[in-house]
């Protein structure tokens, strides 16, 4: 049995369909006594910070520095021998990476010998390390899922492995414990394991899961998550909200984000998927952007390995063969490699550090094009020394982060042509300090209509197959010497292909012709530069590579 991602992720969405008309309501509603702001959550007369902890709604280091997770998902029980996952995680630029663990109800218990093996590597790749037991996951719905109670006395005999490791190792007692099947049931259960943990001496900070298969989409951990939080003694408790197809537009993200914020309550979203399915097709870039405006964590799912490998953010566990969902994750806008901070208990920044750098100078706008602009600006300074710059999109009394930057020039893509922009810089230091924000520049982009002809090369391959389907990827290089802004790829099957799915564009088909769009993050090439579009299609018994590929009307070399 290939167990990975696609098993839960087909049940959890199994009553979806017949209850999303609810969704709206959910995401909007106000639930007294729920999230309110509690006017104070001291800790217990002689509770003290131990590694790891939670301080008014944030997570901090036992330094008292702000910690926010960039990371990945990675599935050792199912593939202990990945053991070099660890290290190209964090070559990658992750922070941290939450790793699947078995308590031995459902799949085979990882050892207290393979536990600390696990720590000891991420510390070793100086990554935060998020451990959770998988076997709870969808119960009362999945038959074979295991009880929390049953997770924490896995916890609790690990005890010995996980003391001392407070800096480093947070505990998620279980993933998605509860399905859609009467998800109040979530909340008492989840307090009994949380009061089980502390009762046992845990100190660590703990994660827990939300129900509907971790996306909440009912509310019950919305509603609860005042009560819950009280019922920690030592109020070192993080929620983790699952995002997929459920979140589907930017409201329901930004509405469940903030509603915690808001209310002082700590979350994270620790999974979450960008490639459209059956169920539908969530909005990971708000996802990200919303996560880094509002400097709350985010673990993407997942690294490799996946039954549907959709999700799959390195084929074949290859750090050099990411798909475009992985380039999406690390390389993206609001990605791992622009907004990844490493934990300063590994020695980085400099916790005696308070003071935030200088205001960076007003941005001025350069090749400006149909959906992207080029910003430079002034230099800021600071005590100790910066270490990058968040670019802002500013209007409506709001901003969010539309770029980040280690120099003081960054491109801004992914806009929409003929539209007026206000854009505004910020500097941080190593520390987490960050600037008072720059003045302001006004862009409007040009009208558009994409670059009319390209000089290109394309590849294609398939990355796997199986019988009546196969997984592909193509990849578009720019070879010409000016940056390719909005595009258009066209070309033709031999032998009745289908495509099903599509990540990285979107897929027009008519007979054997199809015509690829680009993602938002996929639209501009830059000279020299290459993208990447993965699919999912239907296949016969031949399964021969299109022959020819056009990119805005250019017939393209063969990569």
């Amino acid at each position: 049995m290939r167990r990975t991602r696609s098993t839960t992720r087909t049940t959890r969405k199994s009553h979806v369909s017949a209850l999303l008309a609810g969704l709206a309501a959910f995401l909007g509603l106000t639930v007294a006594g729920a999230l309110v702001p509690a006017t104070a959550h001291a800790e217990p007369s002689g509770a003290r910070a131990t590694g790891l902890h939670i301080d008014d709604g944030r997570l901090l280091e036992g330094n008292g520095n702000d910690f926010v997770m960039r990371g990945v998902n990675h599935a050792h029980t199912w593939y202990p021998g990945e053991t070099q996952s660890l290290a190209d995680i964090k070559a990658l630029g992750a922070n941290t990476v939450r790793v699947v663990l078995s308590d031995g109800h459902r799949w085979t218990r990882n050892s207290p010998e393979d536990v600390a093996a696990v720590i000891t590597q991420c510390k070793a790749n100086r990554l935060i390390c998020v451990l959770e037991v998988h076997d709870t996951t969808g119960y009362g719905e999945e038959a074979a899922a295991g009880t929390l109670d049953h997770a924490a006395d896995y916890w609790i005999s690990l005890k010995n492995v996980l003391a001392g490791q407070e800096n480093y190792v947070i505990v998620n007692i279980g993933n998605e414990p509860w399905g859609n099947t009467d998800p109040a049931g979530w909340t008492a259960p989840t307090t009994a394991a949380i009061k089980k943990l502390r009762t046992a001496g845990f100190e660590h900070t703990i994660m827990v899961d939300a129900p509907n298969w971790g996306q909440d989409w009912q509310g019950v951990m919305r509603a609860n998550a005042r009560s819950v939080y009280d019922a920690d003694p030592t109020g070192n408790l993080i929620f983790s909200i699952h995002m997929y197809s459920v979140y589907d537009t930017a409201q329901e993200i930004t509405d469940y984000l903030n509603a915690f914020v808001t209310a002082g309550l700590p979350i994270l979203i620790g999974e979450f998927g960008g490639p459209a399915d059956q169920y539908g097709d969530p909005d990971e870039d708000t996802m990200m952007a919303a996560a880094q405006q509002l400097r709350l964590g985010y673990l993407a799912w997942s690294w490799s390995g996946n039954t549907d490998p959709v999700l799959d953010l390195a084929i074949g566990f290859d750090p050099s063969r990411l798909s475009s969902w992985g380039q999406r994750i690390f390389n993206g806008a609001n990605g791992i490699v622009q907004t990844s901070k490493e934990a300063t208990v590994f020695g980085g920044g400099d916790p005696g550090d308070i003071q935030a750098p200088t205001a960076p100078g007003t941005p001025a706008a350069s090749a400006v094009g149909a959906t992207s602009v080029t910003l430079t600006w002034g230099a800021a300074t600071d005590n100790v020394g910066v270490t990058g710059y968040d670019v802002v999109r500013v209007g409506g009394g709001a901003e969010s982060t539309v770029a980040a930057s280690a120099t003081t020039t960054a491109t801004v893509t992914g806009l929409t042509a003929d539209t007026a922009y206000t854009f505004a810089v910020y500097a941080r230091d190593a520390a987490g300090n960050r600037s008072a924000r720059s003045t302001t520049v006004n862009v409007t982009t040009d009208e558009g209509g994409g670059t009319p002809g390209a000089s290109c090369s394309v590849g294609y391959r398939v990355a796997n197959e199986w019988p009546g389907g196969f997984q592909g990827e193509i990849t578009i290089r720019n070879t010409g010497p000016a940056a390719i802004s909005g595009w258009k790829l066209v070309f033709a099957f031999a032998n009745g292909q289908t495509v099903s799915n599509m990540w990285g564009g979107t897929p027009t088909q008519s007979g054997a012709t199809v015509s690829v769009a680009p993602a938002s993050y996929t639209s501009d090439i830059p000279a020299g530069g290459s993208v990447s579009v993965g699919f999912t299609a239907a296949r016969g018994a031949a399964n021969t590579a299109p022959a020819a590929f056009a990119l805005n009307g250019t017939t393209c070399a063969a990569a």
